[in-house]
């Protein structure tokens, strides 16, 4: 990582707040990612970047083919500015958008549609009618680990077993405009959980052991009714396990290429933090207090203090817990406070990697040497997607 103290100086004619991109430690992300993948290729999660010339970046890397996607809107307009290589990981009842898909042919040659039942289906042909151009669609199946009653993982898909997914896989080989190309399996019970304690590296440990072979069921199973080009799974915190799977074609990452603080704590890797954003500290109300302008940068998920940004430089900072980071002021205490007076500057890292973007236009990369350079994110391109 770059010197925390240079990422400051080399922005200190730039008004704050600021996002800033160490790039250095992107590189290394990237490099590393690729490492753990083990030849396997690997989307990009646009989500966990959402900025175009940082995705351009991870796909001019040798290990890194394609984009998955979080919303239909942003899958469009990727396609039109040239990317031809999109899953879109999610399903889509967005109307103007899927009659947008189905007017261009490179459009739809380009980007692969989530569905996980009938009623995804259902939902196109409510939009486009049953007479619609053929639709690539992928087959999102469960991934989670279930023990009895106890659900461990994300609520995605219906589709758990084999025998559901040969029946959805059937069902959309009899449905005209649509065909199956592909099979996603996510496994955030193992990508998104870091290794926090015995209990949870065994939980992950036999949670990767019934996925793979019930993943390979379901590949099977699938393949003997679709002729599948891809079989995606994985996450930034599982790819050394996932990719040595047989069954899987391609992985996905995003969040490893900024290294947020929900993935500090990985026994297979050593977390880089490369994204942090800079805020002015304004004033002092007391000798163990600064506090610094806006901030309130939390989260999406659970509620709590893993989702709160975390002041990483000057070491020593702590929130407040009464006040915690703020709409427009988020005091500190710790000894590095007493030394702050108003124009010095405070780093913070976000919780998540993508979602820092939506609260700047442009995202400023400082290298160990050489010029800042700025880049729209997507929020300072002017695209919204939710």
């Amino acid at each position: 990582m770059t010197d925390p103290a240079h990422l400051l100086h080399a922005t200190r004619e730039l008004p704050a707040p600021l996002a800033l991109l160490d790039g250095a430690a992107l590189e290394a992300n990237l490099a590393d990612l690729a490492r753990r993948a083990h030849g396997v290729p690997v989307r990009v999660a646009t989500k966990s970047v959402r900025v175009r010339a940082v995705i351009d970046q991870a796909l001019a890397h040798e290990a890194f083919q394609g984009l998955m996607t979080y919303s239909l809107a942003e899958s469009l307009w990727l396609a039109d500015l040239g990317h031809d290589d999109i899953l879109l990981a999610y399903p889509s009842v967005n109307a103007p958008a899927l009659r947008d898909l189905a007017a261009e042919q490179h459009r739809r040659d380009a980007i692969t549609v989530m569905v996980d039942s009938l009623d995804s289906l259902d939902a196109i042909d409510g939009v486009l009618g049953v007479r619609h151009p053929t639709i690539r669609v992928c087959l999102d199946v469960d991934a989670s680990l279930r023990l009895g009653p106890i659900h461990l993982g994300v609520r995605r898909s219906p589709v758990h077993t084999a025998k559901q997914a040969r029946r959805v896989a059937e069902a959309i080989a009899r449905r005209p405009g649509f065909e199956l190309v592909g099979v996603m399996f996510y496994d955030a019970q193992i990508a998104g959980l870091p290794d926090t304690s015995p209990a949870v590296r065994l939980v992950k440990k036999r949670s990767a052991a019934e996925l793979a072979e019930r993943r390979s069921a379901v590949v099977e199973t699938v393949r003997a009714v679709a002729d599948l080009e891809l079989v995606n799974a994985g996450g930034t915190g599982s790819l050394e396990v996932t990719g040595q799977d047989p069954a899987i074609t391609e992985l996905t990452a995003g969040s490893g290429l900024f290294c947020p603080t929900l993935f500090d704590g990985y026994d297979a890797f050593e977390a880089r933090p490369a994204a942090f954003f800079a805020l002015d500290v304004v004033r002092r109300p007391a000798r163990g207090i600064a506090t610094c302008f806006s901030g309130g940068y939390i989260a999406s998920g659970p509620a709590g203090d893993a989702r709160v940004p975390t002041p990483v430089f000057p070491e020593g900072l702590t929130l407040i817990g009464t006040e915690g980071t703020g709409e427009v002021q988020t005091p500190l205490t710790g000894k590095a406070a007493r030394m702050l007076r108003p124009g010095d500057r405070v780093l913070f890292r976000h919780a998540k990697a993508g979602e820092m973007c939506e609260r700047f236009d442009a995202i400023h990369v400082v290298d160990a040497a050489g010029p800042v350079t700025s880049h729209a994110t997507y929020r300072g391109e002017g695209k919204n997607f939710g």
